[in-house]
């Protein structure tokens, strides 16, 4: 058992912190620029005085050089908000290895069922140089957390970067009190068999090292159990609501937290200078206020199908005519992960396409899609606004917070087109068009009948996404799993 060195009550990890920093090479100096999401928010629920940690890793130059500058890694608290921050400075060939080689590109897709399976996955021998390094990522945050940890500690470990943590740390600090949330879908067993037998298990039982594992919809929760029970051969109890897994003598709790949009910052934002300044360029773009306005805002990950979104909106354009000049796409497609070829070649996909139906369709008063693929949040707030239409059509999605974001945020209420594959169908399904991903004839014709609503209906309609979709805004989502760990 390793001794706690810091009296640390609560403990958060993740890949990235709630705080990054840029390398100036002209002066060596560094600047300090804060995160935001659900994790910041939560975290802030417990105060300054509640002893709490997060642990991450440096993501960059400026990240390294900033633990280099600090003792132990431990970054000045006015940089994160007053947030206590220990961040690891991982061998950069190790941390690339770890999170492009398997946490991307293996773990990501086998949750997202993204594989083209006649070619991929190929476990060689350089994926198990990968394996091992992820091996070696999992096991630096379960020593940084056993060393922060104070006697009894809670520790709320994220996501499929870190599935190997709970039981690393069970073995170092056995008097912990050990969660682990996931973010994504899990893969039913079928696809999760895809992975090497020993991985499959090793995933499994590491996240079964914790007291209590936590995801964001039943479903997500119903396939990790079944995994749990087909893979490993683990005993699973469902009794009145409560789930139980136990494996080779240890017993892990299943919770569900579907972590919901927080809506006072929300709202707030979104009426700032910056945004209002953008809402009237985006009017201005859109070229009138009788042109309804169907808006998507994702990153161009692989999963979000942005893609066949624009497909189906061509096919809408093809098939329904008196939608001419009378519709305009507002397409935010931010790029992603651009350290990973398949990403690149998908934004130059959804640019290609974005361009042919502008070309096919369009006239000198009317732009049929206006793509952005530069991240601008205050742009994306402001598209939220506008909406009449949302598109949220992803293959998988272990939530989705922009279908819950625009029902909040729009100024007209929001008609949402929503994929029955995201987690937010679970709490939002009822009062959305809901689609199958894959289908675009289905998809154009829920983009109709959305566009076609009546605007009392959909002013009702948007007001009930916005009551669900703020169930359970960040803080208290944190706050639940802190409760629930006990």
């Amino acid at each position: 058992m390793v001794a706690a060195t810091h009296a640390a009550r609560v403990l958060v990890a993740s890949n990235r912190g709630p705080v990054s920093y840029a390398l100036h090479k002209e002066d060596a100096s560094l600047t300090a620029k804060r995160g935001g999401g659900g994790l910041v928010s939560g975290l802030s629920a417990i105060g300054p005085d509640a002893d709490a940690v997060w642990v991450c890793a440096a993501l960059g130059d400026g990240d390294r050089e900033a633990v280099r500058r600090a003792e132990r890694g431990r970054l000045d608290p006015a940089d994160s908000g007053g947030q206590h921050v220990r961040m690891l400075d991982i061998d950069p060939d190790t941390f690339a290895a770890a999170y492009n080689g398997i946490a991307n590109s293996v773990l990501w897709f086998v949750h997202h069922m993204l594989f083209q399976t006649p070619l991929e996955p190929v476990f060689d021998a350089d994926f198990r140089s990968e394996w091992a390094a992820y091996e070696a990522y999992n096991a630096a945050f379960a020593d940084a957390l056993a060393e922060e940890a104070a006697d009894g500690a809670a520790v709320l470990v994220q996501d499929y970067h870190l599935a190997l943590v709970p039981k690393l740390l069970r073995a170092r600090r056995p008097d912990l009190h050990i969660g682990h949330f996931s973010h994504t879908p899990w893969a039913p067993p079928d696809y999760f068999r895809l992975l090497p037998d020993d991985v499959a298990a090793a995933v499994l039982t590491g996240i079964l090292g914790a007291d209590r594992a936590a995801f964001l919809t039943t479903r997500w929760a119903d396939a990790f159990t079944d995994c749990c029970e087909r893979v490993l051969g683990a005993s699973v109890i469902r009794d009145q609501g409560a789930v139980t897994v136990t494996h080779e003598g240890r017993t892990t709790r299943i919770g569900v937290h579907g972590l919901g949009a927080d809506a006072d910052f929300l709202r707030a934002r979104s009426h700032r200078p910056d945004v209002e300044e953008r809402l009237a360029a985006l009017r201005e773009a859109v070229g009138g206020p009788d042109r309804k306005v169907i808006v998507r805002v994702d990153r161009t990950e692989l999963s979000k199908n942005i893609v066949r979104g624009l497909l189906a909106y061509g096919e809408l354009l093809r098939d329904r005519p008196e939608w001419h000049g009378r519709v305009v796409h507002v397409a935010f497609a931010y790029p992603s992960r651009g350290d990973l070829a398949v990403y690149v070649e998908y934004t130059d996909e959804v640019r290609q396409v974005a361009e042919e139906i502008n070309e096919e369709f369009g006239t000198p008063g009317w732009q049929p899609v206006i793509l952005h693929v530069k991240d601008d949040f205050a742009r994306s707030l402001a598209a939220y606004r506008l909406a009449d239409v949302a598109l949220v059509n992803p293959i998988r999605d272990g939530m989705n917070l922009v279908a819950k974001e625009i029902p909040v945020v729009s100024d007209e209420g929001v008609a949402l087109v929503l994929s029955r594959e995201a987690g937010a169908y679970e709490e939002l399904g009822d009062d959305s068009f809901v689609i199958n991903p894959y289908d675009l004839r289905a998809t154009a014709q829920a983009l109709h009948d959305a566009l076609s609503l009546p605007v009392h209906e959909r002013a009702e309609r948007s007001k009930r996404l916005a009551a669900a979709a703020t169930a359970l805004p960040p803080q208290q989502w944190f706050l639940d799993q802190l409760g629930a760990l006990g």
